[in-house]
């Protein structure tokens, strides 16, 4: 109770002018992205506009209480590990296809590196990536696939978190 109190306030603090005290005559309340973005928690994070997007229900990055709640939940410490893979997952899946692939990862490899690597450096990491993780060869990574590469990686639950 005391976190979604807190939760609240740092919610309803991004855009007071919005977010009533009492939700009783306005209960579709949407917070929007350029407020969401611009929380100390994303603002400087690569894949922000992709968070927000992911657990935004609009998919716009505009967010109502319960995805704001949401993302705070999984992106915390305690979340299991299988439920920050999975949006892990979906925030890498830019095309929303189900599947990470080439062009999934180019686009997740330039914003960790804030696109400092030259165009073969990316291919090379892509490639390598893909012959590493894609169990069934299918040039594209499963949820199965990421969750299997994932499991090799024990410091993927310390990385995958924002602390509020």
């Amino acid at each position: 109770r005391k976190e979604i109190l807190r939760l609240f306030h740092r919610y309803r603090d991004l855009a007071p002018h919005l977010v009533p005290l009492d939700y009783t005559d306005q209960p579709d309340v949407r917070v929007p992205y350029e407020f969401i973005g611009s929380m100390p928690e994303l603002k400087d994070n690569p894949f922000k506009q992709r968070i927000a997007e992911v657990f935004s229900e609009d998919g716009e990055g505009n967010m109502t209480l319960d995805d704001f709640l949401d993302m705070f939940s999984v992106l915390s410490e305690m979340a299991p590990r299988d439920l920050k893979a999975y949006y892990a997952f979906k925030i890498y899946d830019f095309n929303d296809d189900d599947f990470i692939c080439k062009s999934d990862l180019e686009k997740t490899l330039n914003k960790l590196t804030r696109n400092e690597l030259s165009k073969a450096e990316v291919d090379l990491v892509c490639k390598k990536v893909l012959n590493e993780a894609d169990m069934d060869n299918n040039g594209r990574l499963s949820l199965e696939d990421f969750q299997n590469m994932i499991a090799k990686a024990p410091e993927f639950l310390s990385t995958f978190h924002i602390r509020i």
